[in-house]
C-alpha cells in the first residue's frame, strides 16, 4: 500500500519526462506552414464532379495556397455568387451544383488564375 500511496503523491506533481518523441508543448512549431499567396499568384481548376456523391452533382475547386480563414471567406462570397449551397474540404472549396462557367467568372474578376478542368 506504500508504493500505491507514493505513485498518488507523485501524480499530483508535475511529470518528469525524460524522452518525448513529438514534444507537445511546442505545437505551433510542429504545425505545417501553409503559403498564403495572393490571388494572381495561385493556379485554380475548377471541375464538376459526381464521383463518390450518390449522383449529386458538384462543382469542386482545386489549387488553392491559402490559409483556411480566407478559403471560408471566399466560399461565402461563391455560395452567394451561385445561389448553392458549399463547403471547405482538405484546402478545396465544393459548391453543390454545376456551376462551373459561373465560378470561372466570379473567381477570374477576384484576381485568380482560373482553368476548368475534366469534361
Amino acid at each position: 500500500m506504500s508504493t500505491e500511496k507514493r505513485k498518488s503523491s507523485n501524480s499530483n506533481k508535475q511529470e518528469k519526462v525524460v524522452y518525448r518523441e513529438f514534444g507537445g508543448d511546442n505545437s505551433a512549431a510542429t504545425e505545417r506552414a501553409v503559403p498564403d499567396l495572393p490571388p494572381s499568384q495561385q493556379n485554380l481548376r475548377v471541375q464538376s464532379s459526381r464521383a463518390g456523391r450518390k449522383g449529386k452533382t458538384v462543382t469542386v475547386i482545386t489549387g488553392f495556397q491559402a490559409k483556411p480563414e480566407t478559403l471560408t471567406a471566399l466560399l461565402k462570397q461563391l455560395k452567394s455568387q451561385c445561389g448553392a449551397g458549399g463547403t471547405v474540404k482538405e484546402n478545396e472549396i465544393e459548391i453543390q451544383g454545376d456551376h462551373k462557367q459561373k465560378l470561372l467568372q466570379v473567381l477570374t474578376q477576384i484576381g485568380y488564375k482560373v482553368k476548368i478542368s475534366g469534361g
